[in-house]
């Protein structure tokens, strides 16, 4: 009898000239270009451009990408009011859900599913799902909101809106390269949803947001914060062995924000270590090509 395989995982589903990765080999590649090298040299609004048109953006492009971001970080103030209607406890995920699927009601070109459209619609999905993430953090600790400088771009503004300052260069550039490493994952749980999704011609919010259902569950991005509630209980470093220690004699799961999959990220997060100025704003070496996407269970 035939076994049918558990899940997706190694089910051929697709095949993708946008991302490649294989977790044995340790490759994640963007369009051809090796991650760590995009890690080293590239910005993330430059990798967003490489990931939307197949090749890292001019001097001009990048500039006007950069200007159009700029243009759209801020959120209409009806979705604003929604968020602030949202009980004060709900999860940041739910938040993020919520909204996004919200955008969609303000957005003048929802109707128009033209390819030139859509883009439209990433570039600005882009731009304000970090007002979302900060507008969800400042509402529940009771803060101010912090409208987004134009002149900051995608990691610094994310930053600045959650803090209500700037944040170190070495923080800027921390998490300028965590939205590199994150910009794509092949063809993952959130990935498969959206697609699934956008196959019924639904719009690209309603992918989106079935993205983001997908993603919070604790056995994709859910993971993570699973990790970060068992470093709180941890507290200091001293205790790591004995917490893990007990748990495992309590038959307890450790969950990991590395996996298989998520591996070859982990060399270039050591990018993050290296001095922000030694970046070199110019194109990564390219490799690769065409590959096969395959879904994973997380």
């Amino acid at each position: 009898m035939t076994q049918a395989a558990a899940g997706l995982e190694d089910v051929v589903a697709g095949v993708s000239e946008i991302c490649f990765l294989d977790g044995v080999q340790g490759r994640l590649l963007y369009r051809g270009y090796d991650v760590h090298d995009l890690a080293a040299h590239s910005t993330f609004e430059e990798v967003a451009y490489l990931l939307w048109h197949g090749d890292l953006p001019t001097r001009a492009q990048l500039a006007a990408l950069n200007e159009q971001l700029a243009a759209d970080r801020v959120l209409p103030p009806a979705v604003v009011d929604i968020m602030r209607a949202l009980p004060h406890d709900a999860q940041p995920m739910d938040v993020l859900r919520t909204a996004t699927s919200a955008l969609a009601m303000w957005d003048p070109e929802l109707l128009d599913e033209s390819p030139e459209a859509n883009l439209r619609k990433a570039v600005r999905l882009t731009a304000r799902l970090p007002t979302i993430v900060a507008t969800t953090h400042r509402l529940r600790e009771g803060q101010a909101l912090v409208d987004p400088d134009p002149k900051l771009n995608t990691a610094q503004n994310l930053l600045y809106m959650l803090h209500g300052k700037r944040s170190s260069e070495l923080n800027e550039h921390t998490m300028d390269v965590a939205l590199i490493l994150h910009a794509d994952h092949e063809l993952n749980a959130s990935t498969f949803a959206a697609r699934v999704t956008a196959a019924t011609l639904a719009r690209i919010y309603d992918a989106i947001t079935s993205a983001i259902g997908a993603l919070s569950g604790p056995l994709h991005g859910g993971a993570n914060e699973q990790v970060m509630c068992m470093l709180l209980r941890i507290q200091t470093p001293d205790r790591v062995d004995s917490y893990l220690k007990e748990a495992l004699e309590r038959k307890e799961k450790i969950m990991a924000s590395v996996t298989a999959s998520i591996a070859p990220r982990t060399p270039a997060r050591r990018t993050c270590a290296s001095s922000p100025s030694s970046r070199a704003r110019s194109p990564a070496n390219r490799s690769g090509g065409r590959c096969r996407a395959r879904s994973r269970r997380a």
